[in-house]
């Protein structure tokens, strides 16, 4: 698993998609929820992880995916845009995915941004609850790794467990395609 050493934190190594850093701090202190984001900040049962390698230097890819409205271009079928604050930490960004007469409003609160390596976020709406992180590794030749992880609460208690082995080939397979796309956007100097 890549690691890396984050920015301002001498000799503390992170694994990338690593569940137990990030429940430490996803808007957390200790483990104790704060800035009222309460079980939605704890990891749920789940898992979904994509990744991408994107021919862009670091930087790049990462203020392409902090650029939240153009995630809209990547995205299939949904709109995004920032409803609260200046889309960094604290702010509260809208996914809307919608599917002829059928909608599904994502909320998510922005709780770590640590340019150009890492955005945290945890999904705070009604349905889709759960933290999330984008973890940039910079690569030789000047390109990226990009990793997508996300640990989802899934809705429907004891059948949504049971559901979720039906539907996550279909979650990872979105998402993968999706991070795809993007990265042929920001190589092809569309985004940023």
């Amino acid at each position: 698993m890549p690691v890396r050493q984050p920015l301002g934190e001498p000799g503390r190594r992170v694994r990338i998609g690593d569940v137990e850093d990030f429940a430490a701090d996803p808007g957390t202190a200790g483990g104790q929820c704060v800035n009222g984001l309460g079980d939605a900040a704890r990891p749920g049962t789940g898992e979904v992880t994509a990744t991408v390698i994107v021919n862009a230097p670091v930087e790049r890819v990462f203020a392409a995916f902090l650029d939240w409205e153009s995630q809209s271009d990547w995205i299939p079928f949904t709109r995004v845009r920032v409803v609260e604050g200046d889309g960094g930490v604290g702010s509260l960004v809208e996914a809307i995915t919608a599917i002829g007469p059928a909608a599904l409003r994502d909320e998510l609160r922005v709780v770590r941004v640590d340019p150009p390596y890492e955005v945290r976020v945890v999904h705070c709406g009604k349905v889709l609850r759960g933290p999330g992180s984008m973890r940039c590794t910079p690569m030789a030749g000047g390109r990226t790794q990009m990793v997508l992880h996300e640990w989802f609460h899934l809705p429907g208690g004891a059948v949504g467990k049971l559901a979720w082995p039906v539907l996550w080939p279909g979650s990872k397979l979105g998402f993968t395609g999706a991070l795809k796309k993007f990265g042929r956007l920001v190589e092809q100097g569309h985004l940023p």
